[in-house]
């Protein structure tokens, strides 16, 4: 039942057509709602806003972010209307309008004006980390291992529409993951200086996400996520395990999709193998484009290390380097471009302070250490995983109880790779298939010794899955 200041209310908005709600009426009504939607929604999403003036029969509230304004127009709106209903049938709809400015006039006559229209909110202040000048696209060595990963980072970086939402890019360390991020970012701010990126790695979220909730600032800190044109997150897999972090970033990442804002994510391996990830927020990530950097090849690796070359002789213009340095580097160092160029980069400086050439001995007495640690070793892990792809069947049947010939071949394959390319004894490879006897091992490894021979196809596949493996 209404008391007698709600009819009074009522009455003299009929009348009068708008009329300023007290704070206390507006508390009566805000109690109603704690109880419906609870004190979390309620903390967050109504108390900050601020009731205007109710005008043919429009209730306009003023609101701090226009963000705030339209998750509570399209979440809780009817809840609101309930209750403004018990003190004012006429009450049709509502209005979200961020003030021009904190004291703001309100007027208690008529007025002829439409619905209040949302003002703009001034754009925050977008931190984005620090970007290498050294990582453009000009700078970038395009290989086959990296061709699709740079077509497609182009095609988001020329700033319009794309078919393409998030692009996902993964791959191991110092293959070019964050240089094609960097290159991204650069392309944008010269080509498009208008649009907002925001580029910055998966720790940076979670720090800026940690600090937000302990200053109590989550709605300047969903406002800056939200109104940006491009997301560039890199080294996404962080975030696996946190789960609050997480659901910041899949309420985000939807925002955005929602909005058709470009969203570009980087990670060490693919989203259906980050451990630890949400479903939902691996699904986010599945449903754009997926692209592989496959490891150097060394091809690759000898283009880069031309290129960067080039880039030591204008810091040491008077260094030549020996015929043969360069494709002896890139033979021999094939884990990751960042060692590659560290390598150069101390050839370099030491060849500079001992006044000495650039030749085969002075590389192999200056980066000894680096050379062996760069010998590569090769595990059963991985021979399983390229054989799988290799045949097209999944790892758990090549490595599980099943006996039929599609996975069986494989499997023998696989232990023959082991027994070849590494020092494992058979009993352990024995293990890593399944738990089967050393015996089983010897037969498989024979068996496929006879196919090689006799086989000409299974021949090529050996050396084909040899080759990749050593590259």
């Amino acid at each position: 039942m209404l008391n007698a200041k709600s009819r009074a209310f009522g009455k003299n908005t009929r009348m009068n057509g708008t009329r300023n709600m007290t704070q206390q009426e507006w508390e009566q009504l805000n109690q109603q709602l704690l109880k419906k939607i609870g004190q979390n929604n309620f903390k967050t999403w109504i108390e900050p806003l601020k009731f205007r003036d109710l005008q043919n029969g429009i209730a306009t509230f003023h609101v701090p972010t226009n963000f705030l304004g339209n998750y509570v127009s399209q979440n809780f709106s009817d809840a609101i209307l309930h209750e403004l209903r018990t003190v004012d049938p006429s009450v049709c709809r509502l209005s979200f309008a961020v003030p021009t400015c904190t004291s703001t006039s309100r007027s208690s006559a008529p007025t002829a004006t439409a619905p209040a229209v949302k003002v703009a909110a001034p754009r925050p202040t977008l931190n984005t980390a620090p970007l290498d000048k050294r990582f453009t696209f000009d700078s970038f060595v395009v290989g086959k291992p990296n061709e699709l990963a740079h077509a497609a980072a182009k095609r988001v970086a020329e700033g319009g529409p794309v078919t393409f939402n998030p692009l996902f890019l993964y791959g191991g360390v110092g293959l070019g993951k964050t240089h094609l991020m960097h290159a991204i970012a650069w392309e944008l701010q010269t080509s498009r200086p208008d649009l907002n990126v925001l580029y910055l790695s998966a720790e940076q979220f979670m720090y800026r996400f940690v600090q937000a909730l302990r200053d109590r600032k989550m709605m300047d800190f969903k406002e800056i996520f939200r109104s940006v044109d491009v997301l560039m997150v890199d080294d996404v897999q962080f975030i696996a395990g946190k789960d609050s972090t997480q659901e910041e970033f899949f309420h985000t990442f939807n925002a955005l999709v929602d909005q058709n804002k470009q969203i570009i994510i980087s990670a060490d391996r693919a989203p259906g193998e980050i451990k630890d990830l949400e479903d939902r927020v691996k699904s986010r990530l599945q449903c754009g484009l997926v692209v592989d950097l496959h490891p150097t090849d060394y091809e690759l690796r000898l283009g880069i290390m031309q290129s960067k070359v080039e880039m030591q002789q204008a810091n040491y213009p008077g260094l030549k380097v020996e015929d043969g340095v360069l494709e002896f580097l890139a033979h021999r160092i094939s884990t990751n471009v960042r060692v590659l160029e560290g390598a150069l980069t101390r050839l370099f400086a030491f060849a500079s302070l001992v006044g000495r050439e650039i030749n085969m001995e002075l590389t192999q007495d200056c980066l000894a250490d680096v050379l062996r640690a760069s010998e590569r070793k090769i595990t059963v892990e991985e021979i399983q995983r390229k054989v799988s792809d290799h045949f097209n069947i999944r790892l758990s049947d090549m490595i599980g109880p099943k006996r039929l010939r599609s996975y069986a071949r494989p499997r023998q394959v696989a232990m023959y790779l082991c027994k070849k390319m590494t020092s494992r004894s058979l009993p352990e490879i024995g293990r890593r298939f399944g738990g089967r006897d050393h015996t089983t091992v010897m037969h498989g490894v024979r068996r496929i010794e006879e196919l090689k021979v006799q086989d000409g196809q299974m021949a090529e596949d050996l050396e084909l899955l040899r080759r990749s493996l050593e590259a």
